[in-house]
């Protein structure tokens, strides 16, 4: 059995028994060793949540534009930029990433572990149209590990705090949709993270992919 990452499932879960762990998570650890020193400019957070990225390009300098598609995680997101003194710097967009798009385009998008109500591949192309010519594309993912996976493997391990096989991607899938000619390639790993589980604190293996792109044009 298999759902839909949509409105209804985001909002139920950040109404649930993991919102409180979510909204005190800390700021993803690749965007930090990727991109401080970066000069600022203006920076879309696809899939924001609770505002943890946005609210450190914010304290950065950047002048961020944080999507997200529930509401309860918006609220706690604002809460956050406000307290951290950088609220000026944020504008928070309640939207559903597989059909908003904005009015501009970006010096940095960036998105961790967003997954919207369509194809994840597909996802980042959206996305990766929204980046300004000599912008940044940033991607931390789910990594795909499993091409055989069963219908019944996919829900185990989302059940287990791990994505389906459709939510995840390899760096290879993620770069061959970016056209040499346009970008360039300047991180593309795979990387393996001990972490504590936000609902236990039992020790667990968080296998992401980490994908940077500069637009040439």
């Amino acid at each position: 059995m298999t759902h839909s990452f949509d409105k209804e499932y985001w909002d139920r879960i950040w109404a649930g028994d993991r919102a409180a762990s979510m909204g005190a998570s800390e700021t993803n650890p690749h965007l930090v060793r990727e991109l401080d020193g970066v000069p600022a400019g203006t920076a879309l957070d696809a899939g924001c949540g609770a505002g943890a990225e946005a609210v450190w390009l914010a304290r950065k300098g950047w002048q961020v534009t944080a999507v997200d598609v529930a509401a309860d995680a918006l609220a706690i997101a604002t809460e956050r930029a406000a307290a951290s003194g950088v609220g000026d710097r944020v504008r928070w967009v309640e939207a559903d990433l597989s059909t908003w798009r904005p009015d501009e385009q970006y010096d940095l998008v960036t998105t961790h572990y967003a997954h919207p109500a369509m194809s994840q591949l597909e996802f980042y192309d959206r996305i990766a149209s929204w980046v300004a010519p000599a912008g940044t594309l940033f991607i931390v993912g789910h990594l795909h590990h499993d091409d055989h996976a069963t219908d019944h493997e996919e829900t185990e391990a989302h059940a287990d705090g791990g994505p389906p096989a459709a939510a995840s991607a390899t760096a290879a899938t993620i770069t061959a949709r970016l056209d040499p000619a346009a970008w360039e390639i300047v991180t593309a790993e795979e990387s393996h993270r001990a972490v504590d589980r936000p609902d236990d604190g039992a020790p667990s293996t968080l296998h992401d992919v980490v994908v940077r792109a500069r637009r040439r044009r």
